[in-house]
């Protein structure tokens, strides 16, 4: 089968899970829409290669799966610290004002006066929420001790104010001095 040109990487291998060859997938977001609903999931351990799934479920924070052709407890550790990818393309759909975190990887972001604060780097989520990790774009000249920190801005409607994934952007009530 062909490697599809949008995968994306959603969690990971962290584990066997019991005698029959399940694996315990950690994924990269707390709901893991993209895992429970997509049927071929691909790993990179050996190489990168399809499997189709059986049965997945939630289990506490992590989803477990039973995978074709991954039979007994051996077979399933071996794929430990696998990268589990999906096609891009079969993410469930989402309303107009929600965002798949790796729509939001590369946007740059800029305030309310339209200064440029940087660009997402990483999500992370802290619980109630999650946060963008912004790395500010630095003059190549700069000094190091110049640059300016990584900034952590929550991703909520009280300081988010509007995302653009055509024009590639993320507007924030948020300060340079912040």
């Amino acid at each position: 089968m062909k490697v599809p040109d949008d995968l994306v990487q959603v969690g990971y291998v962290s584990g066997a899970y019991g005698v029959a060859g399940g694996v315990r997938v950690t994924p990269f977001s707390v709901d893991a829409d993209a895992l429970l609903s997509v049927k071929t999931w691909w790993f990179d351990k050996p190489n990168v290669h399809d499997v189709d799934v059986k049965h997945v479920k939630l289990h506490g924070g992590d989803v477990v799966a039973q995978l074709v052709g991954v039979v007994g407890r051996d077979a399933a550790e071996a794929l430990k610290g696998a990268a589990v990818q999906v096609p891009r393309s079969h993410f469930p759909a989402l309303s107009a004002d929600e965002f798949y975190w790796s729509d939001l990887i590369g946007l740059t972001v800029q305030n309310l006066q339209g200064e440029c604060l940087g660009q997402v780097t990483d999500m992370m989520s802290n619980g109630p929420q999650s946060i963008l990790r912004i790395a500010p774009v630095v003059d190549a000249g700069a000094d190091a001790a110049e640059k300016a920190p990584e900034r952590l801005i929550p991703f909520v409607g009280q300081f988010v104010i509007h995302v653009d994934k055509t024009g590639k952007t993320i507007t924030v009530d948020w300060g340079l001095d912040y």
